[in-house]
């Protein structure tokens, strides 16, 4: 019998058939799909044509198409729905993955042909996406070794074999560490202040754990965020809070502390070894921000807009808090809990009053309102498109003459086999080939709590606009209108890839949006004027302190990538020199952030964290243009999704960004959005 892989999905839209796929299927089919594009490249290399863009650039964009079926469809799994055989698969398919990248970026015969096309590059009357793509394709070889010697070559693979294992097991131990803590609560005095629903869930996942009576609290965000924030069990809160930032740092066999120094000592490594002064310098190339000093003054200029305003936040939740009977110094583990309450005896709200109208169907329903009101997109859920998990739900995108535009995807809920966080991942990108337009299918992940038969989803603000958040990455992908896939949607610049993301967290907090889905889930009542006034005079409280933490983050990130890490000592160390001047609150002994920081040492996010920052600079800047001229305004919309959101990275993002907006960012808006102008 065939690999299930290499038949054609006889399913609608030809998605991924998850449950006619066994784990054993996986490693097969990699090696088979290795093996296919190995003989396609084989076939472009002895061809005696003479190369063209065509015969060389083209093809070799094609080759490897099954394989990147297999593997996204694995990954994809793996990071929301894993289990230890999945662990161990991982960790035998990306070495394998990272050794086929180098056999074909190292080899020297390819390398040949595509450096003949490029050297002609300004003869070849090629259309911007295909130049785009010759450039893309040619850089990639010189940027993973082209141009080394053979015994460099081999160091090359060594260290990024190395490296793809590493990375693997960074994230498993954080996973690991996360779901390894359990907080059994006994009495019902310990849950004073907690949320109703919050105690309905932990109720329910101490049953699950057989311990009836009980309440169990855990270290995923739907049920360590809200502990931290409304928990008046100052004890428990100390003990959960140094659970989660010690994560990775405690010593014991899923301790990240040498993986860091391995991770950030390869890479750097890697970087010389291509002629590059460290990984910072190396990422940057291919960045808006095209060195490292160039991020290091964008970081250096938010933080003196921030430093004043993070000071004087922590100093108003302190003062709140022994106004009120709080603690006289106050500690990381009391800082969500004292200004929750200083923002609801400010402005009269907080989560509590907000989550009964954002109730998790209905929010779906807003943001493909909205979607429908900008793009002119229509979302309708299907029953026939197999699932991996019973909590995905699918829907079919269309335009309003019923025109296919892509599959969505939505995996929604918290639970232990899934990574904790929300992103945006594809099954399939955007290309074309020939007549035909391959249309994308898309996913968004989330760890929101569960309903169960009793009480609905309900969601904080802040997963609203987490929700809005992947969602605009999401329509990047569904809208991309590109020839080529590894330029269609999000491939595009990482400082660029978070713009159509944060853009559209604006619309979660505009009244004229939120009345298109904010209903009260029990009275049906449309979420009041009063109450998203509050929401948006409470969008800058205690903003200068959360700047200073995302700067904290970027600036962590570039010391580990932007010198020779290999000396580093103790990580805890040097993540304390790194991050000093965003520390606005006292320091705790065994905790930190370097040993869970997946974004840069597993995800893509190395010596790019930056760019969430960076992004908002854009997002800020565009989104003033709907409120020059409406929300909703068809013109300004149309030119976004023109410009931006179909144009995936064919294009320079500064020109793309100048076509839409006619002018360069200016980040004199996000400081006024943020109110630290």
């Amino acid at each position: 019998m065939g690999n299930i892989f290499f038949t054609k999905f006889e399913t609608p839209f030809e998605t991924i058939p998850f449950p006619s796929i066994n784990e054993v299927d996986y490693l097969p089919a990699l090696k088979q799909s290795i093996t296919k594009a190995k003989e396609e490249i084989e076939a472009i290399k002895n061809s005696s044509e003479r190369e063209t863009f065509y015969n060389v650039i083209e093809a070799n964009q094609k080759v490897d198409r099954d394989m990147n079926t297999v593997v996204s469809s694995f990954f994809n799994l793996h990071y929301a729905n894993t289990n230890d055989e999945m662990a161990k698969i991982a960790q035998e398919l990306s070495p394998m993955l990272a050794e086929f990248s180098n056999d074909i970026l190292l080899d020297a015969e390819l390398f040949s042909k595509v450096r003949k096309v490029y050297d002609e590059k300004d003869k070849l009357n090629l259309d911007p996406e295909e130049l785009r793509l010759l450039e893309k394709n040619y850089k990639e070889f010189v940027r993973n070794g082209a141009l080394l010697n053979d015994s460099q070559k081999d160091e090359l693979r060594e260290i990024d074999k190395k490296l793809s294992k590493l990375t693997i097991t960074f994230s498993e131990n954080v996973l690991k560490e996360t779901n390894g803590y359990e907080l059994f609560l006994s009495e019902k005095s310990e849950l004073a202040g907690l949320p109703e629903d919050l105690i309905e869930a932990a109720a329910d996942a101490a049953t699950e754990k057989e311990m009836e009576g009980k309440w169990l609290f855990t270290l995923h965000f739907p049920s360590y965020v809200p502990f931290m924030t409304y928990s008046e069990n100052r004890e428990k809160r100390e003990e959960m809070y140094k659970a989660y930032t010690s994560r990775g740092m405690k010593g014991n066999e899923f301790d990240n502390s040498q993986n860091v120094k391995d991770i950030t000592s390869l890479r750097y490594e890697r970087a010389r070894l291509l002629g590059y002064k460290s990984h910072a310098d190396f990422v940057l190339e291919e960045r808006m921000a095209k060195t490292p000093d160039q991020v290091f003054d964008f970081l250096k200029d938010l933080l003196s807009h921030s430093k004043e305003a993070g000071l004087r936040d922590v100093k108003e939740v302190s003062d709140f808090s022994k106004e009120n009977g709080g603690p006289e110094e106050i500690k990381p583990w009391d800082y969500s809990f004292w200004a929750e309450k200083l923002k609801k005896a400010r402005y009269d709200l907080d989560d509590e009053i907000l989550k009964p109208y954002f109730k998790v169907e209905n929010c779906l329903d807003g943001i493909f309102s909205l979607a429908e009101k900008l793009y002119d997109l229509k979302f309708k859920e299907r029953k026939d498109i197999p699932l991996y998990h019973e909590d995905v739900k699918t829907f079919e995108v269309k335009t309003p003459d019923g025109k296919h535009v892509g599959v969505f995807y939505t995996d929604l809920y918290a639970r232990p086999s899934k990574q904790n966080g929300a992103w945006m991942t594809s099954f399939r990108e955007q290309f074309k080939e020939k007549d035909k337009d391959v249309r994308p299918h898309v996913s968004i992940v989330c760890n929101f709590t569960k309903p169960t038969e009793t009480r609905p989803s309900l969601l904080t603000f802040g997963e609203l606009t987490t929700l809005f958040h992947e969602f605009g990455h999401a329509l990047h992908n569904l809208l991309s209108d590109c020839k080529y896939e590894s330029l269609s949607g999000s491939n595009v610049y990482w400082d660029f890839v978070e713009l159509p993301s944060q853009i559209h967290e604006n619309w979660a907090s505009e009244k004229e949006c939120l009345d298109t889905f904010a209903v009260h889930h029990e009275t049906g009542e449309k979420i009041p004027s009063e109450l998203v006034e509050k929401i948006v005079k409470s969008k800058t409280f205690q903003e200068g302190r959360a700047t200073l933490r995302q700067i904290g983050f970027a600036l962590l990130d570039m010391a580990w990538h932007s010198g020779d890490p290999r000396n580093v000592d103790s990580v805890q160390n040097f993540e304390r020199e790194a991050t000093a001047e965003t520390e606005v609150l006292p320091r705790v002994e065994g905790s930190g952030m370097t040993c869970a920081f997946g974004h840069i040492f597993s995800g893509g996010y190395s010596a790019g964290y930056y760019s969430y920052k960076w992004a908002e600079v854009l997002d800020a800047d565009a989104f003033s243009a709907f409120k020059e001229k409406g929300i909703f305004n068809k013109e300004v919309a149309t030119l976004f999704k023109d410009n931006i959101l179909s144009k995936g990275g064919s294009e320079d993002p500064m020109v793309l960004y100048k076509k839409f907006r006619g002018k360069e960012p200016d980040s004199k808006a996000l400081l006024e959005r943020a109110g630290l102008v």
